[in-house]
């Protein structure tokens, strides 16, 4: 079994690590553009084409399925990717988990770049799903591109700035950047309040890596010997996980079995 990854950059770890922890056995391509990023100040037609090129240099490798794993990327180029590469190669895209944390009853935040928040995307979502529910949208200006380049400080500022504008009772935050779920527990201490009861954080890697594995017929079987390979793609050059990756506990994971730099 074989899974692609498409993002800009160290967004994909998180569904990564959750495809490995889900099969240790598969196979993954991790397709990133490093020549393009960030994918986020692109125009939609812009962001469309950089995820085109980055998803062909990983179908080239013939994988089972291809996860979008980035937020913008799925907005503006999913519809292209399917009509593309379906139904030959399954396309997952990621999607905010707007619908799990609303079903807590909030009060909820959702925590994304300055081009999603008030977004008619991310609107139309908070409509359909968390209708009723107290929702703070939260723009984080800068918070993924610190995490791209493993800056403490810079990540530190970002959080700090986007706590200030999350409402204290919120009991459900919404990660609506793939990058952010590299952060939760830096995330978590910045926004819990002594007196309330532990702030839950709703990602989309579990989700979409359970989505791909369905999608091609597969079952979970997280004790299954750890033989799968990972090949990296920069972008279309194959190549290694940036050191900033080890900064994470995800981009660790993985380079175990990444090539060498």
């Amino acid at each position: 079994m074989k899974i692609a990854l498409v993002d800009s950059g160290l967004g994909l770890l998180a569904a990564a690590a959750a495809v490995r922890r889900l099969r240790p056995d598969a196979d993954l391509v991790l397709s990133t553009d490093p020549d393009g990023m960030p994918w986020g100040p692109r125009t939609p037609d812009g962001v469309a084409d950089r995820a085109v090129a980055a998803a062909e240099a990983a179908a080239a490798h013939r994988p089972d399925a291809l996860i979008v794993a980035c937020n913008t990327a799925s907005v503006h180029a999913l519809p292209v990717l399917r009509a593309r590469l379906e139904p030959d190669l399954p396309v997952i895209g990621t999607v905010p988990a707007i619908k799990p944390a609303a079903a807590g009853g909030g009060p909820v935040a959702i925590w994304a770049t300055p081009a999603t928040t008030g977004s008619p995307y991310q609107r139309g979502l908070i409509n359909d799903f968390a209708s009723g529910v107290e929702v703070a949208e939260v723009p984080c200006p800068g918070l993924a591109e610190a995490v791209e380049q493993a800056d403490e400080a810079a990540i530190e500022k970002a959080i700090a700035a986007a706590a200030a504008l999350t409402p204290t009772d919120v009991r459900a935050v919404v990660m609506g950047c793939t990058h952010y779920e590299l952060l939760e527990d830096l995330i978590r201490e910045a926004l819990q309040q002594p007196d309330l009861p532990p702030l839950v954080l709703h990602g989309s890697a579990d989700a979409v890596a359970a989505q791909a594995l369905r999608r091609i017929n597969e079952r979970p079987a997280p004790s299954s010997t750890a033989s799968g390979s990972v090949t990296v793609l920069l972008s279309g050059r194959e190549g290694a996980l940036p050191a900033t990756a080890l900064t994470y506990a995800e981009g660790r994971l993985l380079a175990a079995v990444s090539p060498t730099p």
